[in-house]
């Protein structure tokens, strides 16, 4: 797994790619989001358009992720979810609560709308 952070505007990118699995996936992951909130970024976007398979702890690893950022009174959202990524988190039911837009320039619209913190 890999992990690329930019920033457009005041919200930062986390650009993934890879598998978000148990071992190296859910590692990058954690770490990446301790980073990000102890930097005290409030808007945080998972761009997960390069990530092709994801498991149950990969799927433990995103609700964390939002959870993590509540914590700390961030604000996480998830954008580019597609193939077998998008039919695990559609099982599990954790696509209306987890966040997801369908496109970068939807997650970042919707981030505008809200100041931050």
């Amino acid at each position: 797994m890999k992990a690329d952070v930019r920033l457009a505007g005041e919200v930062i990118i986390v650009d993934l790619e890879g598998n978000l699995v148990a071992g190296v996936g859910d590692e990058v992951l954690t770490e990446v989001m301790n980073e990000l909130v102890a930097k005290e970024y409030k808007k945080i976007l998972l761009n997960l358009s390069g990530v092709s398979m994801i498991d149950s702890l990969g799927v433990g690893e995103l609700v964390a992720s939002v959870k993590l950022g509540q914590r700390f009174g961030s604000e996480v959202k998830m954008t580019n979810i597609k193939g077998q990524v998008r039919e695990v988190l559609d099982l599990t039911q954790l696509l209306p609560v987890l966040g997801i837009h369908s496109t970068e320039t939807e997650a970042l619209a919707a981030f505008a709308d809200k100041p931050a913190s």
